[in-house]
């Protein structure tokens, strides 16, 4: 490319990034001085990502609530929210924009050529030309607003960001976050929440945030980036000409350099509360953290280093810093955490569930422990362990359901922001590896915890304690507050707020224009694939034992998991089954202790975990295949080494070692009770469904709401009986990890099967042959309607129903209304007017339906708005083109590119479901050609599904009490 004709830009280096196999070319835009990044190769999922350094000044969250607002019209495409209808009408693989400590980022990504230069322009006019200079209500909507529906009703806020972050506010884990760098950054832009804390937000004034967009969008600003295969001379001109070439550097001063913070002559301590609810314990509940500041994110071998030291030191089962605290009694959970995404990169050791009397012993037994390793030296394969593991992960590349694209252009801004000459730093990291590893004898990694743990003053003790009735508090003093602002306005200022608010309301109800929506690019219904991807299911024999192979290139890497069928499991024991998943892997085995286990597994594999899958049978709904699985990745040539740690799992876990399970009981409670808050939209949908869908039963007793309460059961038996749980657990072992109950699924070349087929033979032989399942056991459901309480300020509104018991089909135009109502219905009535931050529906071949709310201020409105679907499904009434554009996202969702491991994955589950090409062929064929009056047929389906009435709700315990008629049961979510 440097011998391209790019006049426009200086082209500062081109170089060759072997490690991806791709060229790299750094450049500067002349006139507006936007820096350029562009990764060539031959992927043909092609990303492109604008951004800017936005360093926020205060707490306000305006960097947050301007990423949310420039996706909301702008002067080519001025329809109210073209993020939503690039959503509805494009095939992107990424779609979305991000807002970090120090920047804002906006990246896409699609196969599809047209599209991706419809996304490219849609997201640059967004950033450049955005609507919010006209329009105060886009603020209002997006950021914060007052709300006053008559003289005599309470004045409140509300606002999608402004409730966003009292969801992120009401997690302990965001608390400690936000405390730790205010602590260690506390005169630079890092000790600033550029989300927002909800209490500051509603400070924030449409003229600063303005202020703050005019100050920091401007190419001079900026980080263009652009990966993929594609015509790099042809969008660099393009993006020159209709853009860039638009603005001076010369007019505009722009001052957005993070600075550094000056370290500390000594160590600080901060001390935080968190909410809890009064039905919690406050013993018992709080976090000690100790982090330290380690050098800057442009030192690459540092970078690479401490990530390895966090799993050596902490993260890894027995490693040393963690074992001595929990052996200490502090905590009954200890985690690091490297955050290597910032100027100044922190290292964290956290101890949760521990008494805060405890933060002097804590910091002690951290440093004499790290000063014991300097002196004596780590554990050599612990290093192997933690070097090997990045570098399968950097080589496999996989980033599930996120281009890799879209990681490398995240990885590049990490050093990017910082020195516009290296952007590549950190994917040019093999040879850093390499010298890592060179390393391990010399001293070197001891010599880091020596200067950046022991020496290093630039450190924060900070602890989070659990206060009862701090939200409570926090939201009388608001209503207080709220009243007081409300009581001291003249008629006058009242009823402006009176129709301020109706105002709103009527702007967000008012459609976009026809000919606005018509300037939104999209493709047309003959830009789909016609054909379905295929499944790829051989079945072989390994001797007795069946196997399930799927065909795909996989580059030397075998995908292999082992499936034990466990359909006869009684009941009251299935959440059993989620605990085994828990602890395999993490107990010792004939062999090995559970920490030379770990280091084993990340020299020689890319991973071995477990997991409990459910498979419901298609063409008998009262069928399922219930699997506990043993899944690896590893290369060919060390699948012996696998396939013995496999083995050795299988065969001779250790489970009666009782004080290594007690620690792992209390580590799953622990981070059962931040994945139940956080992630309470699946919690709730999946408890509601649970009422009356098997699927769901065995869902929610090995992931969710019944698997923590037995959880929590266990861990208090611990301390009694601990026998009896090892037994337990001992008994599925030898009942389910038997050659009888074995299915082999393997992803990978044929000839890679070739080779693999007898070792794995060879170890899979030595498992006792077993008998083999019996019938099904069929748990009892019963309807319960329950609210789960916990502190946060937000809620998660879940109604749930199966319209295949009510007689009712599957058809491909259910995959068309979940993006009409994700996208239309829901998103306008729970999301714009309600102020949630989000909203989701699905609808599932077994009949299994949702839909739920996310960070949610509303409970019983939203309710109603489930209950109006019905109705509004039966008015469809769409134009061809808002059809096309449903049937196209609808694709886009479909044709989600797959690495080879979830293409294996997606074959396996075909096969277990007994579904076939046919069947998804003919879902295709159902969705593209798709009328209006197809859609209005599911009317009546939808009230079926709502028929079974069928609600559960989590979130915050004062609005789940004020609406208790809706429920039949409401306690704790971790009582």
């Amino acid at each position: 490319m440097d011998k391209l004709k790019l006049s426009a830009y200086e082209i500062i280096e081109v170089r060759k990034i072997a490690d991806i196999e791709s060229m790299g070319y750094i450049l500067r835009h002349k006139k507006s001085g936007a820096r350029v990044c562009v990764i060539s190769n031959e992927d043909d999922n092609k990303v492109f990502s604008i951004g800017f350094r936005t360093p926020p000044e205060d707490e306000t969250g305006v960097p947050h609530i301007i990423e949310h607002t420039t996706l909301c019209g702008s002067d080519k495409f001025p329809v109210k929210d073209p993020f939503i209808e690039l959503a509805k009408g494009s095939l992107n693989t990424f779609l979305n924009a991000m807002t970090y400590p120090e920047k804002t980022l906006y990246p896409v990504a699609s196969y599809n050529e047209r599209d991706f230069k419809n996304l490219m322009e849609v997201y640059l006019d967004a950033v450049f030309h955005p609507n919010i200079t006209k329009y105060k209500e886009i603020f209002m909507q997006e950021g914060w607003h007052y709300e006053l529906e008559s003289e005599d009703a309470p004045l409140t806020i509300n606002g999608v960001v402004y409730n966003e972050m009292k969801g992120a506010y009401s997690s302990p884990d965001e608390v400690l976050e936000t405390a730790i760098m205010e602590a260690l950054f506390p005169d630079n832009t890092y000790s600033k929440n550029s989300g927002g804390n909800p209490e500051k937000i509603p400070e924030l004034t449409y003229e600063n945030y303005l202020a703050f967009y005019h100050k920091y969008y401007h190419p001079c600003n900026s980080y263009i980036y652009l990966y993929g295969d594609m015509d790099i001379e042809e969008r660099l001109t393009w993006l020159d000409e209709e853009y860039l070439s638009h603005y001076d550097a010369n007019e505009v001063e722009v001052h957005s350099q993070i600075q550094l913070q000056k370290p500390f002559d000594a160590v600080v301590s901060e001390r935080r509360t968190y909410p809890i609810t009064e039905d919690e314990p406050e013993e018992k509940h709080t976090y000690l953290s100790y982090n330290k500041v380690v050098g800057t994110v442009l030192d690459r071998e540092l970078y690479q280093a401490f990530s390895v030291l966090d799993y050596v030191l902490v993260s890894a089962p027995g490693a040393p810093v963690r074992q001595a605290l929990i052996d200490a009694g502090i905590g009954e959970d200890v985690y690091g955490s490297f955050e290597d995404g910032m100027l100044q990169p922190m290292f964290s050791i956290v101890a949760k569930n521990a008494d805060e009397s405890d933060q002097t012993r804590f910091v002690q037994i951290i440093e004499e422990t790290l000063q014991k390793l300097v002196k004596e030296g780590l554990n050599q394969d612990s290093l192997l362990a933690g070097i090997n593991s990045a570098e399968f992960r950097f080589r496999e590349a996989d980033y599930g359901q996120f281009p890799k694209g879209l990681l490398y252009g995240l990885q590049c801004m990490e050093s990017w922001l910082f020195d516009d000459t290296k952007p590549f730093i950190h994917l040019e990291c093999l040879d850093t590896l390499q010298f890592l590893r060179e390393q391990i004898k010399t001293g070197y990694f001891e010599d880091l915890i020596q200067k950046y743990l022991l020496d290093n003053a630039h450190g924060a003790v900070v602890v989070v304690a659990p206060e009862k009735g701090l939200n409570r508090a926090k939201e009388q003093a608001l209503a207080e507050k709220l009243a007081a602002y409300k009581a001291g306005l003249s008629d006058e200022e009242v009823q402006a707020l009176i129709a301020q608010t109706r105002h709103l309301r009527e702007y967000q109800e008012e459609p976009s224009k026809e000919e606005d929506l018509l300037k939104i690019p999209m493709l047309g219904r003959e830009d789909m694939k016609k054909e379905a991807m295929p499944f790829s299911n051989k079945e072989e024999n390994m001797g007795e034992i069946p196997v399930v192979r799927h065909e795909a290139p996989a580059n030397g890497i075998d995908y292999i998991t082992l499936m034990f069928e466990c359909n006869d499991i009684a009941e009251e024991e299935v959440p059993y089954l989620g605990l085994l998943r828990a602890v395999l892997g993490y107990v010792n085995t004939r062999s090995y202790s559970y920490a030379d286990l770990a280091n084993a597994i990340n020299i020689y594999t890319g991973g071995i975990t477990s997991g409990v899958s459910m498979y419901p049978d298609l063409k008998n709904h009262d069928a399922m295949a219930v699997k506990f699985e043993i899944r690896m990745k590893v290369l060919e040539s060390n699948l012996e080494h696998a396939m013995k740690l496999a083995e050795e799992i299988l065969n001779s876990s250790d489970l009666h070692d009782t004080k290594r399970l007690a620690e792992l009981i209390a580590q799953v409670k622990s981070r059962l009770q931040v994945n139940l808050s956080s992630s309470g939209h699946t919690v709730a949908a999946m408890r509601a469904l649970s009422y009356e869908s098997v699927y769901a039963f065995y869902n929610d007793a090995t992931i969710g709401i019944a698997y923590n309460q037995m959880i929590r059961r266990l861990d208090e038996q611990m301390k009694e009986n601990p026998q009896a749980v090892a037994e337990k657990l001992q008994q599925l072992i030898e009942k389910v990890f038997v050659r009888k109950r074995m299915l082999v699924s393997f992803t990978g070349e044929e000839v890679s099967y070739e080779k693999a087929s007898p070792i794995m033979h060879k170890y899979l032989e030595k498992l006792p042959e077993g008998t083999p399942a019996q019938a099904a056991i069929h748990p009892v459901l019963s309807k319960k309607n329950e609210g789960f309480t916990d502190a946060s300020q937000i809620q998660y509104v879940a109604r749930s129903g199966n319209f295949i018991s009510h007689g009712y089909a599957y058809h491909g135009t259910l995959k068309i209304l979940k993006m009409i109502l994700s996208y239309e219905y829901l998103w306008m009535n729970i999301r714009v007017k309600g102020g949630a931050y989000g909203c989701m529906s699905s609808f599932l071949r077994t009949g299994d339906s949702y839909f739920v709310s996310y960070r949610d201020p509303n409970l019983a409105k939203t309710n109603a708005v489930y209950e109006k679907i019905p109705e509004y499904v039966a008015s469809f009434d769409p134009d061809e083109r808002d059809m096309t554009k449903y049937i196209i996202g609808t694709f886009g969702a479909l044709d989600t590119p797959l690495n080879p491991e979830a293409k294996g994955s997606r074959s396996m589950a075909a096969y277990l479901e007994h579904l076939t090409y046919e069947e998804i062929q003919k879902e295709r064929d159902e969705i593209l050609t798709a009328t209006p009056a197809d859609i209005r047929s599911l009317s009546d389906l939808i009230a079926s599904i709502l028929s079974d009435q069928c609600l559960c709700v989590v979130g915050n315990e004062h609005a789940i009490r004020e609406e208790s008629g809706m429920f039949t049961s409401i306690q704790g979510l971790c009582e």
